[in-house]
């Protein structure tokens, strides 16, 4: 098991030994409401499962059998659930809640949601929507059918605090991941967002920032060097949402926007470990002008230019 591996394996373990102390909390709560977190959630998808049976509530909760059918005779003597046999099936029972059935659920929803309250009331607004991400994301890692985040994706052209740091930190990662580049790499980056925020000016330049659940997850830009001239810059894209349209989606506002402004030439740089991106380019109309040759940020490449010419 290499390092980092083991990491990963630490990590996570590290976060199930305090998640299953605060589930020791919520299951607590319950108790006091004489019933188990467990049997909670047995009543709360016995509620919503469509022609419930016990085997559907054990693919569902991937609970125990027998574990379940001592549930069900507690929740049968306590006027909670009943059941039906199946017309079709004699060996199939369908499983209902009764009127106090529903009543309890709706007690328990009321005092898990109270329970929740209490332990994100303390956290500032933004540290709870971080928490919501951060479970929507483990959620999204660990199933077959990950959260859909697609819909949640918004591009923006307004440069806020903080902004270029992150995509400072976004080239540093995602280029020394994929491609080998150094902090030299990084302090080059650095150097041109400075040249780009001393000069900017919304009449000429344009950034627009992919932002997923309000975090930044791609950008690209054009900066207007003469009235004829301008250059497509810092186009990127977190490995997490590639393949989804998100890259030309982002190529397509920069290159309509060139036209709107009557740009007559936008040129590019770019590094030949860029396939995939100098593919949309020359989808685009951009055309390869030169390259050479360069072992800078700590590896040896080859630096390309292209330029798009729409007169």
């Amino acid at each position: 098991m290499n390092s980092t591996y083991t990491s990963i394996v630490h990590s996570i373990r590290k976060f199930n030994r305090f998640y299953t102390n605060v589930l020791g909390l919520l299951e607590q709560y319950l108790l006091d409401s004489e019933f188990s977190l467990s049997e909670a959630r047995v009543l709360y998808e016995l509620n919503n499962i469509e022609n419930c049976t016990s085997k559907k509530l054990i693919e569902a909760l991937r609970m125990d059998s027998g574990y379940l059918s001592r549930m069900m005779k507690r929740f049968e003597a306590f006027n909670l659930t009943y059941k039906v046999r199946s017309a079709e099936d004699g060996r199939l029972y369908f499983l209902y809640l009764t009127d106090k059935g529903r009543e309890t659920l709706a007690r328990l929803d009321a005092l898990s949601d109270q329970q929740i309250s209490q332990m994100v009331d303390k956290l500032q607004v933004h540290n709870q929507k971080k928490l919501v991400e951060g479970m929507e994301m483990i959620e999204s890692a660990l199933t077959d059918n990950p959260v859909s985040t697609e819909e949640k994706i918004s591009i923006r052209s307004e440069i806020r605090a903080g902004d270029i740091g992150y995509l400072i930190y976004l080239h540093g990662w995602i280029y020394a991941k994929e491609c080998g580049y150094n902090h030299v790499f990084e302090g080059y980056v650095c150097k041109t967002f400075y040249e780009f925020l001393e000069n900017y000016s919304p009449e000429k330049d344009r950034i627009w920032l992919a932002e997923a659940n309000g975090i930044i997850i791609g950008a690209i830009a054009i900066i207007g060097h003469t009235s004829e001239k301008a250059q497509l810059r810092w186009f990127i894209l977190h490995p997490d949402f590639r393949g989804m349209g998100l890259g030309k989606r982002l190529l397509s506002q920069a290159t309509q926007y060139c036209r709107e402004k009557g740009y007559r030439q936008v040129y590019l740089e770019t590094t030949e470990d860029q396939k995939h991106a100098i593919h949309m380019y020359t989808q685009a109309g951009f055309r390869f002008k030169k390259e050479y040759r360069s072992s800078a940020w700590g590896v040896d490449h080859v630096e390309l230019t292209y330029e798009w010419n729409l007169s």
